[in-house]
């Protein structure tokens, strides 16, 4: 294994910008007849067995017509532009709970999924359950209506389904981690090795029974040729309350404050419209995401309600020791307490607990 600190710009599928995809559909991927008939007969098959989420496995649930589809997810997360984008799923006359089994049985054909609670739960929320914001003490990033900065989850994979979209707005957005690196080392060479530098993340903020207060994780991590990213400008200055952790330099809150400037700039990002029924499937390492404001319907039934999944994938992606939040997740899971709680069964997992955020 060869890490190096690369000075040269990034190239290859990964290195997109946004306007140059957003008149395409080269991302979308638009399930056949076969697939889509396929994933719902499986998916009833799933509801009808009810089976633990946290044990389940994918040979469990084998794919033959929808192969072609899991391939070309991988693909584009391991090798191509990181992202996909699968359309044709009709969950509006499915209910949630055969949507909800669809959608973690195509997880558990790309990876793993993590837990993403205190409670152990692996299917989670992203929905407004009050009408707090992001400046407001205890609001949750997945349960408030604000834009959100550009930022990685704790995980290799982060993939999405659209339940019920919005009245207007709430965009899926992502950008690219490779054309930020580009960006950065283009304006600022002299800043650009500190990407490859340790950073002190705020642990606690992101989870209050974390192990410890911080973990530490560079921002760009290239190894064998393999540029990879981890992001998120917000728990960097956040660990800065905490006793111990080193002050940060000029020269590392400048280039902080310049790449969250980069992800704002028109024409980098691509901004998408979920319809019911859409799954995003990101590979963490090779894009950031946000999301836009939004406005929501009146109804709560109506309200916009995305099902989220986190995924280990475990494909040999080479990466810097200690590389983002999820090495150090994994190393402290069997130390970590579960709440008596959670939801570990279909039915159950696709209702949001609609206390949380409030």
């Amino acid at each position: 294994m060869t890490t190096e600190v690369s000075l040269s710009p990034i190239t290859g599928p990964s290195a997109w910008r946004g306007d140059e995809l957003a008149g395409s559909t080269e991302w979308i991927y638009l399930l056949s007849d076969a697939e889509r008939e396929e994933l719902e007969e499986v998916g009833r098959k799933f509801v009808a067995d009810d089976p633990d989420l946290r044990t389940v496995v994918a040979a469990d649930y084998p794919l033959s017509a929808a192969t072609g589809l899991m391939e070309e997810c991988a693909r584009q997360m391991d090798a191509g532009r990181g992202f996909v984008l699968v359309r044709g799923l009709r969950t509006e006359e499915y209910g949630d709970a055969l949507a909800g089994a669809i959608f973690f049985l195509m997880g558990l054909h790309l990876g793993t999924p993590m837990e993403q609670n205190q409670l152990g739960n692996v299917l989670d929320h992203v929905i407004a359950t009050s009408n707090k914001t992001l400046d407001d003490p205890g609001a949750l990033p997945s349960r408030v209506r604000d834009r959100l900065p550009f930022h990685s989850d704790s995980s290799d994979v982060v993939a999405l389904m659209c339940l019920r979209a919005s009245k207007e707005g709430g965009a899926s957005s992502l950008v690219s981690g490779t054309t930020i690196y580009n960006e950065i080392l283009r304006r600022r060479p002299d800043l650009a090795p500190l990407l490859f530098e340790p950073w002190h993340w705020d642990w606690r903020g992101q989870d209050p029974d974390a192990l410890s207060e911080t973990y530490v994780s560079p921002i760009c991590s290239y190894v064998d040729g393999i540029f990879s990213t981890y992001a998120g400008s917000t728990m960097i200055f956040s660990a800065q309350k905490y006793d111990g952790v080193p002050r940060l330099t000029e020269d590392q809150i400048e280039l902080l404050h310049l790449y969250d400037e980069i992800t704002q700039e028109p024409g980098l990002a691509l901004d998408m419209d979920f319809q019911p029924g859409d799954v995003q499937w990101l590979l963490n390492y090779a894009a950031l995401h946000s999301r836009t404001e939004y406005i929501d319907w009146p109804e709560p039934e109506r309200r916009r309600h995305l099902l989220r999944l986190w995924l280990k994938r475990d494909v040999g992606r080479p990466l810097v020791d200690g590389f983002g939040k999820n090495v150090v997740k994994a190393r402290g899971a069997e130390e970590k307490k579960i709440v008596e709680g959670g939801a570990f069964h279909i039915a159950e997992a696709v209702v949001p607990n609609q206390d949380w955020g409030n």
